[in-house]
Order: C-alpha cells, then structure tokens, then sequence
C-alpha cells in the first residue's frame, strides 16, 4: 500500500517504463564519457526527484529515478577512481528527501550527492553557474515537473553549455485544462511552459502536436549558438487506456548523445518509439491511390513507429539508386528526430531486402524503383 502522507506513491506502468529509459541512458551515457580522457567530472541532477520509492498496482517497491541513477553512477565511480561524480537532488518536499537519503547508495571519496529541499527551479538557478565554471565537466539534468509547467529561465543555461537536459513536458494537463483556465495562476503556468499568451494557447485546444511543436520550438529559439548544430528528439508515453500523458525530451549538443537516447527509448520501448499499443494496426496495408504502380502501403501512426516504418522511410530516401554506401543510410537516419541510426541495423536492412527488394552487396544497399515519393 501507498502511505498516506504523499511520500511513498503509486507508479504506473508508463512511469516505470520511464525510470527504466533514463536509467538505461544514464548506463551507455556514463560509460560513454567516462571513458575518453577529455571528461573528468560528471554531474547528474534531478531538480524534481520526489522520494526515490514507489510502488507498482501489486504493491511491489519500484525505485525512482534518483536511486537508479545513484546506483549506476556509484558502480560507475567505482570502475573510474580517478573520475569525479556528483549527483544533485531536490524536492519541495522536506518529507521525501528525508526518505530518499535513507534509501541512496553511500558516498565515496569520487561520488558525492548533494540534497536540497526547495522550489526545483530556484535549485537549478542558483547552481548553474558554479557547475558551468568546472572544467572537463558534462553533466545529465533531468528535468520531471508534475505538470506542464516548465520555467525556462532556470533550463536556458543548461541548453546552452556542453551537456544534456532530459525535459518531460506534461502535454496530457495542457490538452485538458488549457481551455479550462481560469485562475491568474493556472494561465501564468501555461503563458510560462509554452511562452505565449492564453489567447494564443485556447486555440490549440486538444491537438497534442502543436503544443509539442511549440516546446520543441522553444528549445530550439533558446539554444543561442546558431552556428552549432542542436539535436532534439522526444518520445511519447501513453497510459494504458492508450491516451497522451507526456513527453520526455532529450536534447543535446552531442550527436552521439542524440543516436544513443534514441536507440535506448526504442530499446526500452521493445523495439518500437513509444508506450503506445497499437493493437496489431502496424501489420495492417492500405490501398495507396497517390503512387501509381505501387498499389499498397503499409500503416502508419505517427505516435508508435516500428522498424518497418525505418525501412519505409529509407526506401522513400533512396528509392531506385543503386550501390547506396550504408554508411550513407545510417547518416539519414542521424538527423531523424525519432529513427534510431544504431542499434537496429540488422532488422532495417531485413526489412527493406524482404518488403521492398533491396539487395545488399559489398557495403552497399541496392533499392528497387518502387515510385514512393
């Protein structure tokens, strides 16, 4: 059972399926720069970290993001002493930082954790600049409001130095209470998330992609180095009623950071993008009347892509060239905001030999001239 002073809650299925993502990034993004000698420091923040414990509908203990993060940071600090780690945790609750330093892995002369009881965005302003002045630093901050409401004055100057920022956009509260909002309070909570004005917002009504076009927008207008290229990528989790609940978007300087989060969210998600169940529809072909000679197509839902919807785009890429360099295929693939470049190579080139009569010799992929355009 779940207590009954908020410290201890109940996790669903889809939450869990996101501690699990950020616990599986936190892993090969650790490992990753931890292991080139440029990096000397990591740092990972989680500025909304609730209690660290949960429980599933069976009553069964699910650790949080904070503990699992901790866990795999300390074996990390373990396998590099000379690399320094520190993790940042807060919570407006006193009560459930309280809990969550009785359940964190001990310190080490490398691993440090530094607790803080307060308004999360406060935290986040008031430490950003002593962080941005180490050295061979890269940090990780997970950024994991209740609700739609982010403050982006306190996340500006983590998109705009050498790390990574993990955000998760509440998009389910703003489809259902944006049109609703009457208090000055829930408006200004809404004019801040999304930078506009209410007036402005109404007409969005329940279309979750504008509302996500317009966070990834402002991720975009907010990273001030135009010269340097800014990778964006977000997943969809979805309850088990299949309706929207949230967002959670990486973004980073750092193509290699952009290939592995996408290849460790369609990892999490068993090789699909999303928590969506799409009931067996990816299998399902339509008749296709805008390509002539090309009489089907296969399903596609823009919220849960699969592997045959990679092959598609490919095909779509390179349809009737020949002798295609495969290096030049992943390469498509990187600047996808979703389409894992790594990871699954085997079953896209599966895919497009079976579906789309590709043929593969010597390192490079032959297409059909199927007439996908």
């Amino acid at each position: 059972m779940c207590d009954d002073y908020g410290i201890i809650s109940q996790a669903s299925p889809h939450t869990i399926k996101k501690f699990e993502l950020i616990e599986k990034y936190v892993v090969t993004w650790a490992q990753k720069l931890l292991n080139n000698h440029y990096c000397e420091r990591l740092i990972f923040i989680d500025c909304m970290s609730n209690s660290g414990e949960y429980r599933d509908k069976s009553g069964n203990c699910v650790w949080g993001t904070p503990v699992r993060a901790a866990k795999v940071l300390r074996d990390a600090a373990g396998q590099y002493p000379n690399k320094k780690i520190d993790l940042y945790f807060n919570d407006i609750s006193s009560e459930r930082i309280s809990h969550l330093q009785s359940i964190i892995p001990f310190e080490k002369d490398n691993f440090r954790i530094h607790l803080s009881v307060g308004d999360g965005n406060e935290m986040l302003k008031r430490i950003s600049q002593s962080l941005f002045n180490m050295s061979a630093t890269h940090y990780l901050l997970v950024y994991d409001p209740y609700e739609a409401n982010i403050d982006w004055g306190a996340i500006m100057p983590f998109l705009n130095k050498w790390g990574e920022v993990i955000i998760n956009h509440m998009v389910s509260d703003s489809i259902r209470a944006i049109k609703m909002a009457k208090s000055q309070v829930a408006i200004s909570k809404y004019e801040r998330t999304y930078l506009t004005s209410i007036e402005q917002l109404i007409p969005y009504g329940s279309n979750r992609e504008t509302y996500e076009e317009r966070v990834e927008k402002i991720i975009h207008l907010l990273h001030r180095n135009k010269e340097r290229s800014y990778f964006v990528s977000a997943f969809p989790f979805f309850n088990s009623k299949n309706a929207i609940v949230y967002n959670l978007i990486h973004c980073t300087n750092n193509i290699a950071g952009f290939r592995l989060y996408k290849e460790t969210a369609w990892r999490t998600f068993g090789g699909k993008s999303s928590t969506k169940n799409t009931h067996g529809s990816e299998n399902q072909y339509l008749l296709d009347f805008d390509n002539t000679g090309w009489g089907t197509k296969s399903y596609i839902d823009e919220s849960c892509y699969y592997v045959k919807d990679i092959a598609e785009y490919l095909q779509r890429v390179f349809d009737g060239k020949n002798d295609v360099c495969l290096e030049d295929m992943w390469a498509a693939l990187d600047s996808h905001p979703v389409f894992p470049s790594t990871g699954f190579r085997r079953q896209i080139k599966s895919e497009l030999k079976r579906n789309y009569g590709a043929k593969e010799a010597r390192g490079k992929m032959s297409f059909a001239n199927r007439g996908i355009f």
